[in-house]
């Protein structure tokens, strides 16, 4: 019985991490502290930042943490499996290096505020459209590699189970919500893209889509 009140609260501790980190990053809340406080959006996403790894610690320090191994690779597997986790975490950066890292962390936006060459919009997030490198074969590489990173485990007890289920759950829902701001600031150039690149999982892993030649 014990076992399943500690995987209903793990679940609930991941759903209230989910919820309240789309809820942070939605455009309601953006909007409201632009309209209450103006050029201090410049600190929000290196704050947003800071308070979901805070969040997800407290999870990972306080979650109840069942004594049950799923599984337990011995020699070779364990060190194969290795080799599809270094893959990931290869991926992982590959997939950072097309991505703007000082606006993801919120230094770009602060940088911006101290150097005094702005308006409020221009202190929120830039965005922009990536068609290149691993974008051309899902539209969320970053997700698919930390996907294949951390279901590359040699030994699996049931709260990393349940992390990775949660974590699986919460990339596809994110990825939902992050596309729908795609489309909001790109319009039909984001849904052509949605319609030749699979959102996570590569269907075509040695010929890319022809994006260039489409969009």
């Amino acid at each position: 019985m014990q076992i399943f009140v500690d995987v209903f609260l793990i679940f609930i501790l991941y759903f209230l991490f989910g919820y309240t980190h789309t809820f942070l990053s939605s455009k309601k809340i953006k909007n409201f502290i632009k309209n209450k406080f103006g050029n201090l959006i410049a600190f929000y996403r290196l704050s947003f930042n800071i308070i979901s790894i805070l969040l997800l610690a407290l999870i990972l320090k306080y979650a109840p943490r069942p004594d049950i191994i799923i599984y337990d690779l011995q020699n070779p597997y364990d060190l194969l499996i290795l080799i599809s986790q270094f893959l990931g975490l290869i991926g992982f950066f590959w997939s950072f290096k097309y991505l703007c890292a000082s606006e993801l962390i919120g230094i770009g936006q602060i940088k911006r505020w101290l150097r005094n060459e702005y308006d409020v919009e221009d202190l929120d997030e830039r965005t922009t459209l990536n068609i290149r490198g691993p974008f051309k074969f899902v539209r969320h590489p970053i997700y698919f590699f930390s996907i294949l990173f951390l279901i590359s485990k040699p030994t699996m007890d049931l709260f990393y189970l349940i992390t990775f289920i949660c974590a699986v759950i919460y990339f596809y829902v994110g990825s939902i919500y992050e596309e729908k701001k795609l489309v909001d600031e790109y319009g039909k150039l984001y849904t052509q893209y949605q319609s030749i690149v699979p959102r996570i999982l590569p269907l075509k892993i040695f010929k890319p889509y022809k994006i260039e030649k489409t969009i």
